[in-house]
C-alpha cells in the first residue's frame, strides 16, 4: 500500500464570509480525483470552521490552523484541541513556522501540542523548516531533525501524523525549493524517521512540501518519490488549488 497523495490548504489569517462561500463553491464544484487517489483538507481560520465544515463538499476534510498546548481553562484567546473535536474538526496543524517565529514557539512547545493534540483524537500536520540563514549555514538536516525529534520523543503513534517540510525562506516569498532540494530534505526526514523511530513509520509516514507551491510547479514537484503532498498557502485560496490537487494524479500514474 503506497501512501496517499495528501493536499492541505492553509488560508491563514484570510477571508470574510462572503469569500469563504465563494471558495468553497469553487471547491464543490471541481472535478478533481478520487478519495483513494488524494486526500484533501482546508484550513481556514477559526471563525469560519463551521461554515466550513458546513457547506464543504464530504469528500474535503476541514482542519484548524492551530491549538491550546493542554486541556482548556484560562487560557484568554485560545482554543483547544476538545472545542476542535466537539465541533467534529478532525484535522489540526501544529508548528507551523509563522507561529515558530513571530510567536516563539519553541520545538518543545510544537511537540508538546502535537501530543496533546494527537491524544485527543485529532488527526496533525506537524511543520518542520529552515530559515534562509539556516540553509546558507549548511544547517538545514541538523535543524529539520531537531524539530522532529521534538515531535518524536513525545509520540509513539505516528498513524494519524502527516510532516510537513516548509522552508521558511520559500514561504510566501515566491521562491520555491527545487524539486530536487525539496526531495533531498523529504529523503533525509525519511531516513531520520528509519533511524530513530522504525522502517515502518519511515515507509509510511506522509512527507508533504510547503511553500510557493502552485498550479505551475506543483506536478514537477509531486514526481518526486518522497513528496507526499503539499500544504499551500496563498495558492488555496485561488482556483489554481484545484490543479494543485490534481498533481496527485502524477503519483497514480508513476
Amino acid at each position: 500500500m503506497g501512501r496517499k497523495f495528501f493536499v492541505g490548504g492553509n488560508w491563514k489569517c484570510n477571508g470574510t464570509t462572503e469569500e469563504v462561500k465563494k471558495i468553497i463553491n469553487t471547491l464543490n464544484e471541481a472535478q478533481v480525483p478520487s478519495q483513494d487517489v488524494v486526500e484533501v483538507v482546508v484550513s481556514p481560520p477559526y471563525v469560519f470552521l463551521p461554515t466550513v465544515k458546513s457547506l464543504l463538499r464530504p469528500d474535503f476534510h476541514v482542519a484548524a490552523q492551530n491549538c491550546w498546548v493542554k486541556k482548556g481553562g484560562a487560557f484568554t484567546g485560545e482554543v483547544s484541541a476538545e472545542m476542535l473535536v466537539n465541533l467534529d474538526i478532525p484535522w489540526v496543524i501544529v508548528g507551523h513556522s509563522e507561529r515558530r517565529l513571530i510567536l516563539g514557539e519553541s520545538n518543545e512547545f510544537v511537540g508538546d501540542k502535537v501530543a496533546y493534540a494527537l491524544s485527543q483524537k485529532l488527526k496533525v500536520i506537524a511543520c518542520v523548516g529552515e530559515t534562509l540563514e539556516q540553509r546558507e549555514a549548511g544547517s538545514t538536516l541538523e535543524v529539520v531533525a531537531a524539530q522532529t525529534k521534538a515531535i518524536a520523543d513525545r509520540v509513539s503513534n505516528w498513524d494519524d501524523v502527516v510532516l510537513a517540510y516548509e522552508p521558511v525562506w520559500a514561504i510566501g516569498t515566491g521562491k520555491v525549493a527545487s524539486p530536487a532540494q525539496a526531495q533531498e530534505v523529504h529523503t533525509e526526514l525519511r531516513k531520520w524517521l528509519q533511524a530513530n523511530i522504525s522502517a515502518e513509520v519511515a515507509a509510511s509516514t506522509r512527507i508533504i512540501y510547503g511553500g510557493s507551491v502552485n498550479g505551475a510547479n506543483c506536478k514537477e514537484l509531486a514526481a518526486k518519490p518522497d513528496v507526499d503532498g503539499f500544504l499551500v498557502g496563498g495558492a488555496s485560496l485561488k482556483p489554481e488549488f484545484i490543479d494543485i490537487i490534481k498533481s496527485a494524479e502524477v503519483k497514480k500514474n508513476a
